[in-house]
């Protein structure tokens, strides 16, 4: 008898193992939250304050990359630019615009042929950038995120 209480006992203690629950904190469910997420999209794409706010996520996106490259032409026209023979690029910038609507040119993309003939041409895309309407920026999940895109602008200079 004694030998089965022991063993009662034991089993008792030993047992209680599997009675525990597992415990998942706030942080773990985070984790496994962020792994779902499509990072690369957006719910809401950054749109200037000019631009109609009912309007849909595409037309929004068009509206700012419209807005956006209307304002780099008009700048470009603007500016009296020489060269010695027929020129046509595509030139590729590099955005970044941050939680709070700054937009930041990361980058510029163009053929040495034009960086050649127009050798001040990072300095007046930089420059037109200075007069923007407002900008808001990119939304996820209700919330401002950090936003990359690229704009291509297309140079003929005759």
């Amino acid at each position: 008898m004694r030998n089965v209480l022991i063993f009662i006992l034991l089993l008792t203690l030993t047992s209680c193992e599997y009675f525990n629950t597992k415990k998942i904190d706030s942080e773990t469910i985070l984790k496994e939250e962020l792994k779902t997420f499509n990072w690369n999209a957006i719910d809401i794409y950054p749109v200037f304050e000019t631009c109609d706010a009912e309007s849909s996520k595409e037309l929004l996106k068009d509206c700012f990359e419209t807005t956006l490259s209307n304002h780099i032409s008009q700048a470009l026209q603007q500016e009296t630019i020489v060269v010695n023979e027929d020129l046509t690029d595509t030139i590729v910038l590099a955005f970044l615009i941050s939680e709070k609507g700054l937009l930041h040119l990361q980058k510029i993309s163009a053929k040495e042929k034009t960086k050649a003939a127009i050798p001040n041409i990072e300095a007046i895309l930089t420059k037109s950038l200075d007069h923007l309407p407002a900008l808001l920026p990119a939304v996820k999940r209700d919330q401002p995120v950090k936003s990359a895109f690229t704009l291509p602008i297309v140079i003929e200079v005759n």
